[in-house]
């Protein structure tokens, strides 16, 4: 009897250990709708994307011919998912068109704070990270999710 109510504890105690960070996880993980980034660094993020992704993705992120829109439904389901980290990842590598990889990891996080305000996702008090790691602990969801409100 005192062998199986040690298994029995042992196998419980495997359970939570194997468990137990799994829900931590869950509770760790945070949205666009939680406020990561400023007002501040979406304003600064502004400056950036007027110099250097105005020209393709328009004034208002509206998209034109050669490049997407980066406001409204077709862009938030395209990125409806994804971590936030990738998000940046792909801008870091892959923008500007005519000159991929010039922004700096900073400047990056800066324009995606601003798209994030464009998109009326709620500012914080903290900054957007530059490190991709962090940032795939939040993920982009187009909305915004109920126990959220």
């Amino acid at each position: 009897m005192r062998i199986r109510t040690t298994g029995l504890a042992l196998v419980g105690m495997t359970v939570i250990g194997v468990i137990g960070p799994a829900l931590r996880a869950q509770e760790t993980t945070r949205s666009v709708w939680d406020g990561v980034y400023t007002e501040a660094q979406a304003k600064r993020g502004e400056a950036v994307y007027k110099l250097s992704c105005a020209s393709c993705h328009g004034v208002a992120l509206e998209g034109i011919e050669m490049a997407g829109p980066l406001t409204g439904a077709r862009f938030t389901a395209n990125w409806n998912g994804v971590t936030v980290g990738d998000l940046l990842e792909r801008v870091k590598v892959s923008m500007p068109n005519d000159r991929p990889g010039t922004l700096s990891r900073q400047q990056t996080a800066d324009v995606l704070a601003y798209v994030f305000s464009v998109n009326r996702f709620p500012a914080g008090k903290t900054e957007l990270v530059r490190q991709t790691e962090v940032l795939k602990q939040i993920k982009f969801e187009a909305t915004r999710p109920a126990a959220r409100h």
